[in-house]
């Protein structure tokens, strides 16, 4: 089954996104746990959340794939914004025991000039001390486009990461389209190479989510504008390449283009077109 879906609004609650994505032609769907530039999380609605169960059990939706806010920053120089992340993903992944199987993805973070290595350390520390191995859910490291201090712009940091966490069983990674390209691989002239590099650094078998976006900018400009499928830099043979590679295609597909609705379905319907 080809999984494709994008980023809704919770503002509804999970059965509400549910519905939303099934409208659109989705079945898989990405939303913020809280606000993305942070704050509390809505109390969970045991009615809402067994009736999304049961409606996602009808309708074949998921897995879904919960993103961290944008604040979060476990590599973070100043202790306070440290604790912020630390206290808000531990909060999301017990929410998250409410949807079983559920993914959880977050920026690694920013070193903010301490250097590569000092925010790798943070960031191990914090997956250390919250990752459990009876959680249901799976934490995604996303792979980003290498601007400014970010930790996770090149393939080999996202694997020290993982080799330095001790429940990595729980511990997968999200490949963004956008960032990627951004980041300096060529996954429209040479998606076969940049598979295997990924393979050979951090093992396919880490990779659980992909986020399918374009980009505005030419390859290896290490910035992060996402463009619509199409409308890029990357262009739509080369996404479709993406969704129909054999490495991939059985994998959940997440937009963040820069749609409301009615492009979200448009887009949905342009790649299910494309899908062999």
């Amino acid at each position: 089954m080809f999984k494709i879906g994008c980023h809704l609004s919770s503002a509804g609650g999970y059965l509400a996104i549910g519905q939303t994505a099934k409208s659109i032609g989705a079945n898989v769907f990405q939303f913020f746990t809280r606000n993305p530039r942070g704050g509390a999380a809505k109390p969970i609605d045991p009615q809402d959340v067994a009736a999304f169960n049961a409606f996602a059990a009808e309708n074949s939706i998921g897995p879904i794939l919960a993103h961290a806010p944008y604040t979060l920053n476990a590599a973070a120089a100043v202790e306070s914004i440290r604790a912020f992340a630390h206290a808000t993903m531990k909060d999301d992944l017990q929410r998250l025991e409410a949807t079983p199987g559920a993914l959880y993805n977050f920026h690694p973070g920013s070193h903010v000039g301490q250097g590569t290595e000092k925010g790798i350390e943070l960031i191990t520390g914090l997956l250390n001390d919250i990752l459990s191995p009876a959680q249901s859910t799976t934490v995604l490291l996303e792979t980003m486009a290498g601007k400014g201090s970010e930790v996770g712009g090149s393939f080999e940091e996202l694997a020290q990461i993982i080799s330095r966490t001790e429940v990595d069983a729980k511990l997968g990674v999200c490949l963004d389209t956008c960032h990627i390209w951004d980041g300096g691989y060529d996954i429209a002239s040479n998606l076969d190479k940049v598979l295997e590099d990924f393979d050979d650094i951090i093992g396919l078998k880490r990779l659980k989510a992909i986020h399918l976006n374009d980009s505005m900018n030419p390859l290896a400009a290490h910035k992060d504008r996402h463009a619509q499928i199409g409308k890029g830099k990357i262009g739509l043979d080369a996404l479709a390449a993406v969704v129909n590679h054999p490495l991939l295609r059985t994998l959940p597909f997440y937009l963040e283009t820069p749609c409301d609705l009615d492009g979200y379905r448009a887009e949905i319907a342009l790649l299910k077109s494309v899908r062999n």
